[in-house]
């Protein structure tokens, strides 16, 4: 049977479960993310990165999603650099779904849930991404959910000791 895939605002309580995901899929996540400094990987981390997550969506420039399966965290979707003035209404759309949970649909569902919310509660036009260029895996999850790449940004992120580009990515959610 599969298992059902939902999203919620992130919350404090969930520091510890976030925290032993990042622990043990520190070295499956390396060629994607930057490095983080060891606090990152701690409950303490977490909840301190939480709190400011919760100050960014309380300001109206990020709304911090976490991904559950079967009631179960296992990821996490939020999206980032909101601006919701009436000529830029956008937003950047960014995910991970921990090893435990990969292959399954839920980072696929996931955007498209997070999709939903972009444009019924932040009231969004268009959605951006970003991925590695070798990240297929990523790009499959944005190109069922009908995004497109627009560009390259050269040389746009530090990643696994050197400078990576990064392939960009577009939907407009009204059509």
């Amino acid at each position: 049977m599969r298992s059902s895939t939902r999203i919620r605002l992130i919350e404090p309580a969930d520091a510890a479960p976030i925290a032993a995901h990042r622990v043990r899929d520190v070295e499956a996540f390396r060629p994607w993310e930057p490095d983080q400094p060891a606090g990152f990987f701690t409950p303490e981390g977490q909840a301190e990165r939480i709190d400011r997550l919760l100050a960014g969506y309380r300001a109206g420039a990020v709304w911090p999603g976490v991904v559950l399966a079967d009631d179960q965290l296992i990821g996490q979707v939020t999206v980032g650099g909101i601006l919701p003035q009436p000529h830029l209404r956008r937003g950047s759309v960014g995910y991970w779904i921990a090893t435990v949970a990969q292959n399954q649909g839920h980072a696929g569902q996931a955007v498209a849930l997070v999709l939903r919310v972009m444009t019924d509660e932040l009231g969004l036009h268009r959605a951006e991404a970003s991925t590695n260029l070798e990240n297929l895996p990523s790009q499959r999850v944005l190109r069922r959910n009908a995004f497109t790449p627009y560009g390259v940004a050269h040389s746009s992120i530090h990643l696994d000791g050197s400078w990576r580009d990064a392939l960009l990515w577009e939907r407009v959610l009204s059509e």
